[in-house]
């Protein structure tokens, strides 16, 4: 049997394909976000999709009880080394079935895109169901999502560059498909005859009328929705990302 995309892709090469996603960022957008979930310090929060614990390591510095789930071990080893203090509970789970009891945390993070993987329609509704079921009652949630609006008018269909750590070549074709946005990604050495890996990802492209049905029926509340990592108030046509924020009802 063919592994889902997302079992394929999160791998050694992932952290390659995304070194650019460094850690100071993450600590900016942590503080932000912090901010838009109203919650006190020593506040228990949980990183759904945690991948290298960039934002999960982000939010233990900022003084918050902090836990770290993903489906990648490789990439929850690597949340590890940088991690040699145990700041962080890291965890092995899938978002659509969390490994923790009912009502564990005050607030849940879902951080750049880790939704919409799901080719079933329920799969990513049983996220939201999850995200709620672990929650206390009146905890915070934040999904930090993609904007359809602007990725569909904004979308770069090819691009290519060079990893200077690694010397690889990484190249990706974007396109829109059926609802998805997906990338083709190939890492090689940039030699003709040499070794190529290639991988998928895709993401569906659920607008916002999509969450507002669901997250009600789910059991959450939504309550705001910011357009970028600065806090800016989401603009349909010119956000670059869908930030919501709200609480468990």
């Amino acid at each position: 049997m063919i592994k889902p995309w997302y079992e394929q892709s999160f791998g050694k090469d992932y952290m390659i394909v995304y070194r650019h996603r460094d850690r100071e960022n993450a600590g900016m957008e942590v503080r932000s976000m912090a901010q838009a979930l109203h919650i006190p310090i020593g506040s228990s929060v949980l990183d759904i999709g945690c991948g290298m614990g960039r934002h999960a390591l982000a939010l233990a510095e900022a003084g918050y009880k902090v836990t770290g789930v993903d489906l990648s071990e490789i990439l929850l080893k690597e949340a590890r080394a940088h991690d040699p203090n145990g700041a962080v509970t890291w965890r092995h789970g899938d978002m659509r079935d969390l490994p923790f009891p009912d009502g564990s945390f005050h607030a849940t993070v879902n951080m750049f895109t880790s939704f919409g993987y799901f080719s079933s329609e329920a799969d990513n509704v049983r996220v939201l169901e999850q995200i709620r079921r672990v929650l206390k009652p009146g905890g915070a949630f934040l999904i930090d999502f993609l904007n359809p609006s602007y990725v569909a008018r904004n979308l770069v269909p090819e691009s290519r560059r060079r990893d200077e750590e690694s010397g690889l070549h990484i190249a990706e074709v974007r396109s829109i498909v059926d609802g998805w946005v997906q990338k083709e990604i190939t890492v090689s050495d940039g030699g003709m005859d040499g070794e190529k890996r290639e991988y998928l990802e895709r993401v569906k492209l659920c607008p916002l009328e999509w969450f507002q049905l669901h997250l009600p029926q789910a059991g959450l509340r939504l309550e705001r929705i910011l357009g970028h990592y600065d806090g800016s108030p989401y603009e349909e046509a010119a956000s670059p990302r869908m930030i919501m924020v709200g609480r468990s009802v």
